[in-house]
């Protein structure tokens, strides 16, 4: 990962998400969209299908925002194998300092979700990222207020997201959506803030003559 000022205004975002019937990649979409409309380049990678060259997307992006359906409670059984995976990248802290986020979806309302995402922010932070919350207000929450408000679950360290068992991948609830393309946008806008950031306390930076 360069961090000369170069790219500041594109970081790289990697969307690494597991999904078993399809709505959680609707919703990988989604947070891809967000941040490619806040200028990020951005790649989709579907864990349970890795590759050598996805590993190498994974390791020089700015970003990454994880995203599993909820099973049981947690993480798919794939997120979770292709998280462990990753402990080599751990201990050598090949990850260090990257942007983090999370989303996952589940058939019921609450479904666990809390408890998927709390488990995305500690692998996160097993990897030293720096994790970003979703950023948004509860929704649905008010006699004069809707379902289709963003937020509508009131999750508020990641997207969390509901979708009827028996519905198709692109039936999942438009509010859901388009909060989980807020997230995209979002995490894309605090990436390029670290980027200038790492970019104006670089050792060329501080070296430069004053203007």
């Amino acid at each position: 990962m360069i961090h000369n000022g170069s790219h500041v205004a594109a970081p790289s975002v990697a969307v690494a998400y597991h999904s078993g019937f399809g709505h959680t990649a609707t919703l990988a979409e989604a947070v891809a969209a967000g941040a490619t409309d806040a200028g990020a380049h951005v790649t989709m990678i579907s864990v349970d299908n890795m590759a050598d060259g996805h590993w190498d997307v994974l390791d020089g992006a700015d970003a990454i925002i994880f995203g599993s359906a909820t099973y049981m409670g947690n993480v798919s059984a794939a997120f979770q194998a292709f998280a462990e995976q990753t402990g080599r990248r751990c201990m050598n802290g090949t990850w260090r300092d990257k942007v983090a986020a999370g989303f996952t979806n589940s058939g019921g309302k609450s479904g666990d979700k809390l408890n998927t995402l709390m488990s995305l922010a500690v692998f996160a932070a097993q990897h030293h990222m720096h994790w970003v919350s979703l950023g948004l207000s509860a929704g649905w929450n008010t006699s004069t207020s809707t379902e289709d408000d963003l937020n509508r679950l009131g999750f508020f360290l990641g997207a969390g997201a509901q979708t009827n068992v028996d519905a198709n991948p692109d039936q999942v609830h438009p509010s859901d959506v388009r909060t989980c393309r807020h997230l995209g946008h979002r995490v894309a806008l605090v990436t390029r803030q670290f980027n200038l950031g790492r970019a104006a306390s670089s050792p060329a930076a501080s070296s430069a003559p004053a203007r």
